[in-house]
């Protein structure tokens, strides 16, 4: 996952301005509706839920939002209807991407991301072209400054983590899926904060990028995340710290 947790963890100390924030509600309040629906709406019982419900407090939504959009996805408020999808594609230089999105169009949705990919080096492939080149894992990045290695190891090895690497200033912890509630919880109980956390699509290899191909691929993942339909977008990517911040600047 080279690469692509230093976007994370850049983008997290960027913040959302108050702009974005409200597009970033959409995205989350779309999240929980899909998840009540697929679990039912007991955060205790359907760890999608909760991961969902964790980012929105995070985010500040207010908790009548949050209780308005499990009630939608459970069926207590009608007239709401949304559908998952997943998109696949390359972008420059050839990157996997994959994505998820939850929508109630998806005509309009497929053509929005179809024209990102074009105007930004890439094109729209079809089912199955790049999912095979991800698996999923529990994902969290903390960066190196708020933890040593050592200390890091024992907290998250002892709660179930399957492995730690060093990307850069940051940590990325990898677990099951099953096992990453625990992690999380572990590593938030010592005070240690965590730039991202998500059930994540990883990628087994990765592709190094730079100069224009890298200006047009952090071109392409900004369009795709605050796009309100996409939900998870995930690419492998490998590009350099430095060149990122450059670029995001």
């Amino acid at each position: 996952m080279s690469g692509h947790s230093k976007w994370h963890s850049i983008k997290h100390k960027k913040a959302a301005t108050d702009a974005k924030r409200g597009k970033a509600f959409t995205g989350i309040i779309k999240e929980i509706t899909v998840a009540a629906r697929m679990g039912g709406g007991d955060i205790d019982f359907n760890p999608r839920l909760r991961l969902a419900v964790d980012k929105a407090k995070a985010s500040n939504m207010p908790k009548d939002n949050i209780e308005r959009a499990i009630k939608k996805g459970t069926g207590e408020l009608e007239g709401y209807s949304l559908e998952e999808v997943q998109y696949e594609g390359y972008g420059p230089g050839g990157v996997a991407v994959f994505i998820e999105a939850t929508t109630d169009n998806k005509n309009r949705t497929v053509s929005e991301v179809r024209h990102f990919f074009s105007k930004y080096g890439g094109n729209l492939g079809e089912s199955g072209s790049v999912n095979w080149m991800f698996d999923k894992k529990g994902y969290i990045v903390v960066e190196r400054e708020h933890v040593d290695e050592e200390t890091l190891l024992e907290i998250v090895l002892e709660a179930g983590a399957d492995d730690v690497n060093e990307d850069g200033s940051n940590w990325e912890i990898f677990t099951t899926p099953e096992a990453f509630q625990g992690v999380r919880d572990a590593i938030a109980a010592k005070g240690i904060p965590i730039a991202a956390e998500e059930i994540a699509m990883i990628p087994q290899t990765n592709v190094k990028l730079e100069g224009k191909q890298a200006k047009q691929m952090l071109k392409l993942m900004e369009m795709l995340e605050e796009h309100e339909d996409l939900t998870n977008v995930w690419a492998n990517f490998d590009i350099e710290e430095k060149e990122i911040e450059a670029l995001m600047s």
